[in-house]
Order: C-alpha cells, then structure tokens, then sequence
C-alpha cells in the first residue's frame, strides 16, 4: 500500500493532532518531546511512528535534521504546538518565560527543514504576548524562507468539537498559497463563535457528547479506560450543590470560596490595579450544562469543572471525550498526568478539519514559486478588537502587508 505524505510532529504531546492527520491517510514518521508520558503515550496510539526524546530547546535546524536523519527539502509536512503555558490565559502569564522563545525555536526548525506544508497550534494568547513579538518570532523566519502562510485565531466548537476552546492556527506552504479549513458547525455561549455561520448544522453539545458513556464509577480503572471518579464530600460537595448549571465560584457564597480564588479575585485589587482596568474575578469552579458545548478543557478541568446533572467532578474519560479522543485512545501517567496530556492536546476531530485542509493543498500544490507573505491575519472572532490585539494587528500590518493590496481590516484580513 502506498504511504500517503510523511509528517514529523515537534513538540508533540499525546498526539491529537497526528491522530487527526493519520486517519486522512498521512504517515506519521516521529513524534518529538521531552516529556517521557507523553512519548510513551504517543508511541502507544501512532504504532507507526518514532518517539523521540528531545529537549529542542538545545537544538537548531542542523541539529534537529540531524536528530531526525533527514535532509531539508525531503519532508513532506511539520506539525507542532510549542509548550504554552508561557502565554496561556489559564494561569499567570510571564514575561520572558523561557518557553515563549520556541515558538521561535519552532520556526527556525521549519525553515532549516523546508517542508512542503507546516502546522502551528496555540493559545490564544500566543497574539498579545509581548506585545506582539511572538507572533513577528514565528513569522519572520518563514516569510523570508518563502513561505505563504494564514494565521487565524478559531474556535474548536466551530469544526465539531463540543467545546469552546479558542486557539491559533498558522499553515503555511513553501511558495504557494494553502488552504485553510472552513468552519463546519455554528456554536453559542462564546464570543464570536456564532459568527462563523449560522446556516451550519449545531454543534454537539456536552450532553451529547457524553450521552453514550455508562454512569461513572468510584474508583479506577473504570469502564471504558479512566471513567471514574471520587465522591465529593464535605464543603466540596456542598460547592457542587450550590451550583446550578452554568454557574461559577464566583456565584456562590463568600464562605464557599476557596482560599486560592480569593486570592486571585482580589489580586488586582491588591496589585493597585485602577478600577476600570480590574475586570471581573476568574470563574474557579463552575458547574458544566449539559444543552451545551463544554468550556475549554485544560489540565485543570477535573479540578475547576462539575458535571452538570451529577454532583462531581468529571471524570479523565469524559476530558477526554469532549477533547473529542476516541475511547480506545489510552493516556499514561498519574490522573494530573493524564490531564496535562489531555489538557494540551488539540482535538482529535479539529485535526482532522486541519488535515483535510493540508490534505487538499498538496494537491493542488503549483509548481511555481511565489515569495513568502502572510496571506490572512485573523487576531479575532469578534467584531470589533481590544486595544491589546488592536495593536498587535496594526504591528503585523506593517510587518507584513497584504501581498495583494487589498484594503486592511485588523479584525479580519482574508
């Protein structure tokens, strides 16, 4: 049987997006990280594929040709999420976090190893971090390498993930322009999300998502593979039942609280931060519905997330499911483990949207080599841009300016 286009996957966790591209028919030839749970689980779910362990924060381009045995010009697709908890929303953001810099690093790699087509995934505050500087990081280098390239912020829930899980998407092809997957579904409940059409079908919602999974047990290992989970007790279990769906820590009594979210809804208050620039306390614990496309699923959400008909937290298999993994997916490690791996992971079912899209644009691809350019900036999915991202888009308009010469709008450059 003849092998469909060779993917090396950087950075590559558990590998959701290499699943995603395997089923189109891709051929995944090595996943690299440096975390040996997510190899091991990676090698688990890719039997086909090489784990390599790798700190590529001590590489460049020659070292990582030579770590994967190839020459530039000779790779067929490169995929990869540089770690993000540098500029993630989901906790303190730091600046000069020596993680931001393989965004960088990640760049370099591509351009040293000339791919046909590359993937970039991340957070969506990858766009504002340091004012803007990472995403020049990540496109210098592959513009001038000669690489056509849309860089659009999406909402998972827009491509059939039940789950509102804003991220940045970049694919770039070496000197013709790629395609970029169009949404599938229409979504509600996140800001922008229903924006991307109205006319597509819904959505699937938490509930459906989880519908067909037998009631949770105890303990593990549970029936499939890590549906289990511990009963609440004490005021744990009174939080959960003073939520009601769609509720958050912040409306429940102050006596409820914990320590840790009275800490950081009042940190900025402490920080002298002016009232205006304040914002709203973070939601800490909240209670799921069911009618609905889950919140973000992190590393955290067996901690900060309720089920929405039961009084518990959910369970590593219900993460998994509404990450959209398949049951048979098997995830190494501790249950905290389990849930970075699942946490970090882009959905199995956007991947495969994402590999349609590469899929399609290798073959269409032309012969003739066009200049490197950003092609399409799209910083938000609202209609109107705050004065952070507002920035960042004026900065990148400078940078790289429409190659067609067509009118700038910040918050929609296609």
């Amino acid at each position: 049987m003849k092998s469909g286009p060779t993917v090396v996957d950087l950075f590559s966790g558990c590998g959701g997006l290499s699943w995603g591209l395997e089923k189109n028919g891709f051929r995944i030839a090595t996943g690299v990280d440096n975390w040996d749970i997510a190899l091991k689980t990676f090698e688990e779910n890719h039997r086909h594929a090489q784990a390599v362990s790798a700190d590529l924060a001590t590489l460049d381009g020659t070292g990582v040709a030579e770590l994967l045995e190839l020459s530039p010009g000779t790779l067929d697709v490169v995929v990869g999420g540089p770690p993000c908890q540098g500029f993630s929303s989901a906790g303190q953001r730091r600046r000069g976090d020596a993680r931001n810099s393989l965004v960088g690093a990640f760049a370099r790699f591509v351009a040293h190893l000339r791919p046909a087509v590359f993937v970039f995934e991340n957070v969506e505050g990858f766009l504002t971090a340091e004012g803007g500087s990472r995403v020049v990081e990540l496109l210098d280098p592959l513009v001038a390498a000669g690489y056509r390239i849309h860089l659009r912020k999406i909402n998972a829930a827009n491509f059939g993930v039940p789950q509102h899980r804003k991220r940045v998407i970049a694919i770039g092809a070496l000197g013709w322009d790629p395609q970029y997957p169009e949404p599938t579904h229409s979504a509600y409940g996140a800001p922008g999300a229903r924006l991307a059409g109205s006319h597509l079908p819904p959505t699937p919602t938490l509930g459906e998502a989880l519908a067909s999974l037998p009631p949770a047990s105890k303990d593990g290992p549970g029936e499939p593979e890590d549906h289990y989970a511990a009963r609440l007790r004490g005021l744990d279990l009174k939080r959960a039942q003073a939520l009601r769906p769609g509720q958050t820590m912040r409306d429940l009594p102050e006596a409820y609280w914990h320590d840790s979210y009275r800490r950081r809804a009042f940190r900025r208050v402490k920080d002298g931060t002016p009232t205006e620039r304040r914002g709203g306390a973070p939601a800490g614990l909240r209670r799921l519905r069911s009618d609905a496309p889950s919140k973000a699923i992190t590393g955290a959400a067996r901690n900060e997330c309720i089920h929405p008909t039961e009084d518990r937290s959910l369970t590593v298999r219900e993460c998994a499911r509404l990450q959209t993994f398949p049951d048979d997916f098997t995830f190494f490690g501790t249950s905290s483990a389990r849930m970075r791996l699942i946490g970090n992971a882009v959905p199995p079912v956007l991947a495969t949207k994402i590999a349609e899209a590469v899929q399609d644009s290798l073959r269409s691809a032309t012969v003739a080599a066009e200049p490197g350019a950003l092609l399409s900036f799209v910083p938000t999915l609202s209609s109107g841009l705050s004065p952070a991202l507002d920035r960042v888009a004026r900065l990148v308009r400078t940078r790289f300016p429409d190659p067609t010469q067509r009118s700038f709008q910040p918050s929609l450059w296609v």
